[in-house]
């Protein structure tokens, strides 16, 4: 399927170029029409663009974008958009080419990371030729991804651009009271226990930002497979140093993290599984964790209860009305066992 996808993209030249439907210069009235290829980059441009775009996510709720494969309905799609925004860094892996071409029948596509300096990056062992891409377990990293947003917006529509950059700007005041709920209760993990094992390794970037340690039983794509050294590895880690944690991962199968809960049992140290994280895609749409601010309130609400540490009731929303409310003396309450 990705064969023809990258055809009807990329082969079928002029006519594919004639036949995109363009947004016209006298159509100020209509909305434009975007595809994101993750729910975590289109739930920014929902808040950026707010009710002068119809925003479609290509990767919805336990899609995995290493793998995904587009169907002819979404070939389709990302012809007619008027601006495509992608992550960029490989994360969409079969279709990285093509979004990124310049000359193509894609030249309206955005890759948002482009914006982050090399220093931001981080660079894995298993990472060859590319940074890691999962830039969105950094609050404050990712809410800078707005900016290339906006930009893309502005020129798609330059006369709503007042309005995308005043949405851009709260929606950064929002991501960073985020960034600080999530510092606030790792902080209160014990320091022992700040150690986060999950099915791959998405979270480098929550780990660097919050002080984490990471350990990832696959590599940064879910196509990685785990050797059974390091499974050996994480196994003897966990037991060693008495974590009570794995995490399983709402995209990713559960096989590896429960090959690893049993081989701490097997060296009479018990490892719960602590919950399910959301890596790679966002929860269901229309809930809260369909978000990108629940996704992040989910997994930092879930690492914590279950590594130890003080949770606000509520969450991040508890967090916030409190603090906002100026109860900061209540806004940490004891929620885990």
């Amino acid at each position: 399927m990705f064969g023809c996808a990258a055809a009807i993209l990329q082969g079928c030249g002029d006519a594919a170029t004639t036949t995109t439907p363009q947004k016209a210069a006298d159509d100020s009235g209509s909305k434009l029409r975007i595809v994101a290829t993750t729910g975590m980059i289109g739930d920014l441009v929902r808040r950026v663009v707010g009710d002068r775009g119809e925003v479609v996510v290509l990767m919805g709720e336990g899609i995995d974008p290493h793998l995904f494969t587009p169907t002819a309905s979404d070939v389709r799609g990302l012809l007619a958009a008027d601006v495509v925004f992608h992550n960029g860094l490989m994360l969409e892996g079969r279709m990285g080419s093509v979004l990124s071409s310049t000359d193509g029948p894609l030249d309206r596509s955005i890759a948002v990371t482009e914006i982050l300096p090399e220093a931001t990056l981080l660079h894995p062992p298993d990472a060859v030729g590319h940074a890691d891409p999962h830039v969105w377990m950094d609050v404050l990293a990712w809410s800078k991804m707005i900016d290339p947003i906006v930009r893309g917006l502005c020129d798609a529509d330059p006369e709503g651009c007042e309005a995308f950059e005043a949405n851009g700007l709260r929606y950064q005041e929002d991501l960073a009271a985020l960034d600080l709920y999530a510092r606030s209760v790792v902080e209160t993990i014990p320091a022992g226990q700040r150690v986060l094992v999950a099915a791959h390794d998405a979270f480098g970037y929550f780990g660097r930002a919050y002080g984490v340690e990471v350990h990832g039983i696959q590599g940064l794509s879910t196509e990685s497979e785990a050797g059974l050294a390091d499974m050996n590895r994480l196994v003897r880690m966990l037991a060693d140093r008495g974590i009570p944690a794995v995490f399983v991962e709402s995209s990713v199968s559960r096989k590896n993290v429960m090959a690893l809960v049993e081989g701490a049992a097997s060296l009479d140290h018990e490892v719960i599984v602590g919950g399910e994280l959301y890596s790679d895609a966002m929860g269901k749409p229309g809930t809260w964790e369909g978000t990108y601010p629940g996704m992040i309130d989910h997994n930092v609400t879930t690492v914590g209860r279950a590594l130890g540490a003080r949770v606000p009731d509520g969450g991040f929303r508890g967090w916030r009305d409190r603090t906002d409310r100026g109860d900061e003396g209540d806004a940490e309450v004891e929620a885990s066992d």
